[in-house]
């Protein structure tokens, strides 16, 4: 892949992200086919030498594409610290290289690799790719959203919630299952199902759900990219304290609770 100028727009770029995410992906598949050997970080949070490599991939092909933009990974972070967002720029990656470690090691297939671009605090790019699942969901706010399954790639789009009721997604491994009870009281509810790491998002993006609490501690690059998809597919991110659009680049890059919808 050649040198691609970080002035070019999110879409340019598209096609070259895609290729690294996957590059990524083929990689963590190798070593999912072996025995697993976890690892525990600072937080207690289980770390895999898929985590690592895959994370390795697409740090070098991001500084390659776009070397005058900065990269935050969740696995550097976690060695070397979270880095001052002041220093970052206007534009910079979030990456989580291996979204789902727990659905990894558990062998369930729901877990992702994430890469999205940040701009002024917005997650204007992003791709999720599954690889165990053989599906790539990309975005470009303002571009639109598809899937590629398998190969057949076609454009996504959020529903909008059916008159019976909402479908509600929530966590696989985490959660606060009172506090989701809370949240719905007074919804109509028609469905509920689980997933792993940011399918969840992707789940919306897709019209295949309508609502996704989430009740508990995430960090920005575990949402980023199926955020971007979300919302070029038509639906957003917003704070459950007070309804704002959900931003990035904020000290800690911890996230507060929030509400992802589709239309």
């Amino acid at each position: 892949m050649g040198y691609i100028a970080p002035t070019m727009t999110p879409l340019a770029l598209l096609p070259a992200i895609e290729l690294c995410v996957r590059e990524a992906g083929n990689v963590i598949l190798e070593l999912y086919s072996r025995e697993i050997e976890v690892s525990r970080k600072s937080d207690n949070s289980p770390v895999t030498l898929a985590d690592q490599r895959a994370e390795t991939v697409l740090v070098r092909a991001l500084a390659f594409l776009t070397p005058r933009l900065e990269v935050v990974a969740e696995e550097n972070v976690a060695r070397a610290g979270a880095p001052d967002p002041e220093t970052l720029g206007e534009r910079f990656w979030l990456v989580d290289p291996l979204d789902g470690t727990r659905e990894f090691i558990e062998r369930n297939d729901e877990f992702t690799v994430n890469v999205a671009l940040i701009e002024r605090g917005v997650a204007v790019l992003g791709v999720v790719y599954a690889p165990a699942l053989g599906r790539l969901y990309a975005g470009v706010v303002g571009e639109g959203a598809w899937l590629d399954e398998n190969g057949a790639r076609r454009a996504i789009v959020c529903r909008t919630a059916p008159d019976e009721g909402v479908s509600v997604v929530s966590s696989r491994s985490h959660g606060d299952a009172a506090a989701l009870e809370t949240f719905l009281q007074g919804r109509r509810v028609a469905e509920r199902r689980t997933a792993g790491s940011s399918l969840k998002l992707c789940l919306l993006a897709e019209g295949k759900a309508d609502l996704y609490p989430r009740l508990g501690r995430t960090m920005e690059w575990d949402i980023a990219a199926g955020h971007a998809v979300l919302t070029a597919a038509g639906g957003e991110v917003t704070r459950l304290d007070d309804d704002t659009p959900l931003r990035y680049g904020k000290h800690g890059f911890e996230n507060p609770h929030f509400v992802a919808r589709g239309r």
